[in-house]
C-alpha cells in the first residue's frame, strides 16, 4: 500500500471516529432538550466511595419491579404509566403491543442479577452528600424510544 492510501485512510478513519463522537454528543443534548420529562421513585444508598468521591448509588422502583426469570430479556423497554405528578410506575415489560395514552417505554438492561435502569450511581461535588440525602426520585429525560437520560435527583416536593 503505497503512502497516500495510507494517509487516506487514517484520515477516513480520524473523521469517522470524529463524526461518531460527534453524533452521540448531538443525540443526548437533543434528548436533554426535547425529552419527556419522567421521575423515577428511588432508594439510594451508601454516598460516600473511597475511590471516586462523593456519589449515591441508585436504585429505582420500577428496577425492582421487572421480573427477573428466564422469559425476560436482559436487555429490552419496561412499559411505565406515568401518574398525573410525573412519577412513572412500573406496568409490564414491552412486547411491542400499542402504548395507551399514560404509557411511556423506558430501556432496561438486565446485569448480575440486577436490572439497571438509565445508571446505578448518581456523582455530587464533595460536602454535598446531606443535601442528596433527601433525594425521593430521579429525574429523567426519556424519548419516545425508551432512551434515557439521568438529569438529577428531586426530593418530594
Amino acid at each position: 500500500m503505497n503512502e497516500r492510501v495510507r494517509r487516506a485512510l487514517i484520515a477516513l478513519g480520524l473523521l469517522l471516529v470524529v463524526g461518531g463522537v460527534n453524533w452521540t454528543l448531538w443525540s443526548r443534548e437533543h434528548l436533554l432538550g426535547s425529552g419527556e420529562m419522567l421521575l423515577l421513585e428511588l432508594a439510594p444508598v451508601d454516598p460516600r466511595s473511597l475511590m471516586q468521591g462523593d456519589y449515591m448509588a441508585l436504585n429505582f422502583s420500577v428496577s425492582r419491579q421487572v421480573p427477573r426469570d428466564d422469559a425476560t430479556p436482559s436487555e429490552g423497554k419496561a412499559v411505565v404509566k406515568r401518574t398525573a405528578n410525573g412519577v412513572a410506575v412500573f406496568d409490564r415489560v414491552y412486547a411491542g403491543e400499542a402504548l395507551a395514552a399514560d404509557e411511556r417505554l423506558l430501556e432496561y438492561r438486565m446485569r448480575d442479577g440486577r436490572v439497571r435502569i438509565v445508571t446505578n450511581g448518581y456523582f455530587f461535588e464533595e460536602g454535598q452528600g446531606e443535601r442528596f440525602a433527601a433525594a425521593q426520585y430521579g429525574e429523567l429525560r426519556v424519548a419516545p424510544s425508551g432512551q434515557a437520560l439521568l438529569v438529577g435527583l428531586r426530593d418530594g416536593e
